[in-house]
Parts: structure tokens; sequence; C-alpha cells
């Protein structure tokens, strides 16, 4: 059986910049904290993977110190305030104010009609990821996918381990799968796991160095819409306006050829 395993923030929709910065931003204002990141900011913050994991580098003993944050067990305070953001963000979320992505409702629902296996393999919490994934493919799709997310192994993109997890828990072979990512950190991981790669670029992410895809495209696009931005395409079919799974099986052909190759 093959398989489409999207990531989630970036992919599934433009979530970073105007629903995670802004959340995470509204709980140092409720804390009382004069901080907050950002757009630039949050980009270089986006270079650690996972939204807990940026909180503990935030939260150093000198940040602590400037702000006034009391001595105490730090992933307690982690823990709370992702918590808080967490709730912040679905909220956002829930009065529509971020749009899922071009294209990623239609491709996995033309994945799912050919029998494929869904995955969405991401490093944030799962509450945050089910929402969202909800939201850009609809309630009764959504039910179709299997959701790997942050909590479910310790360490994070661009390690390989979500996508190991991933490819394990849908028992399917790297040979059989391929990813859809949005960032540099992102396809490393998927390289890592040995899987071949979609990237499709998002606000955060256009100007990061996506080569190590097997497509780049700026979406994955909607019939009769703008004529897609292509910067790699090792499915060597061509690419108008849309990334079609007939693109997604030509990874999977080229990936089991160039195996072949390398023996």
């Amino acid at each position: 059986m093959n398989a489409l395993v999207f990531d989630c923030d970036g992919v599934l929709a433009d979530t970073e910049r105007d629903g995670h910065r802004v959340a995470f931003n509204t709980v140092f204002a409720e804390k009382g904290i004069e901080f907050s990141w950002s757009v630039e900011d949050y980009a270089e913050a986006l270079k650690t993977a996972g939204g807990k994991e940026r909180l503990r580098v935030l939260l150093s003993p000198e940040f602590r110190r400037q702000h006034r944050i009391p001595d105490g067990d730090v992933d307690s305070l982690v823990t709370s305030w992702h918590i808080r953001k967490t709730e912040v963000f679905l909220g956002l979320l829930a009065h529509g104010q971020l749009p899922p992505r071009p294209g990623v409702r239609r491709l996995a629902a033309e994945a799912a009609e050919a029998g494929w296996s869904l995955a969405v393999a991401s490093t944030s919490a799962h509450a945050s990821v089910r929402a969202v994934l909800e939201h850009a493919v609809g309630a009764q799709l959504a039910r179709s996918f299997t959701v790997f997310a942050g909590d479910d192994v310790k360490q994070k993109k661009p390690a390989p381990d979500i996508y190991l997890r991933a490819l394990a828990g849908i028992e399917v072979l790297p040979s059989d799968a391929v990813v859809v990512e949005d960032s540099e950190i992102g396809v490393r991981a998927a390289q890592a796991a040995g899987l071949p790669v979609i990237a499709t670029w998002s606000a955060y992410t256009s100007e990061e160095d996506l080569s190590g895809a097997s497509i780049v495209v700026d979406s994955l696009g909607e019939p009769g819409g703008p004529h897609l931005a292509v910067t790699v395409n090792q499915s060597h079919l061509p690419i108008v306006d849309t990334i079609v799974l007939e693109h997604v099986r030509g990874l999977l052909t080229s990936s089991a050829v160039g195996q072949k190759a390398g023996k």
C-alpha cells in the first residue's frame, strides 16, 4: 500500500506567522511579560522545531531574570504556557483566521479515493494538528488520516524520528510513501527517513533551501488556478496548475529506479 504523509504547519495551512506566533504573544501578554515575537524574530525561532522547544530556548535564565519570571521548574512553565497557547491558537482557527492552503483537500481526497494511506507527521501538539487537519480537509476526510504529533517522539525535526514513527504506525515502507513539507528542516527530516518529498514553500520558508525535495512548488494548486512556480521536478511529468496523484506516483517510481541503480 502507498501512503501520502503531510506536515501540518505551513503545509495544511499557513499557520506559523498569523497563528502560532500570535497565540504565543497573547500568552506573553496575559502573563504580563513585555515581550513579543515579531514576524522576523519568529522566523528565527522557527529554526527550533516544536512549540515547547521554542519556549524552552526562549526561557533562558537571562530572559527569566530580565522579565522577573520567578525561578522554578522550567518544564512545568513551558507545559502550562504551551497548553494556553494551544487554546488561543484553536480559537484563531475556529474564527477562520487561518485559511487552508490550496490543493491540500483535493490531493488528499484523490489519494484516499485511490486507496492510499493518509497521515500527518508534525512537531506541533496533537490538538492543534487535529484541528488544523479538520479545518483543511473537512471532518469526514480527516477521519481517514492517522496523526503523529510532537509528543510522540523525543527528537524533533530535522531528526527523522517523526517520519519513522509515522511509517511504523501506518505500516508502510519508505519506498511506498511520499511526504509533503514546507521547510528545510522538514525536508531534511523526511530525507533522513528515506522518503521522497514534495515541498510547497510557505510564508516563512520561501527563502529556505528546499532543493533536497523531489518536487518544489509554491503550492499544490487548484484546477484553473494560477500556474505553479516550479523550481524542482524529478517526476519529469508536466506540472501546470496542480500537483496531482500522478506526480506523486512518479516520485515513487523514480525513487525505486534510483534504488535499483545504486545497488
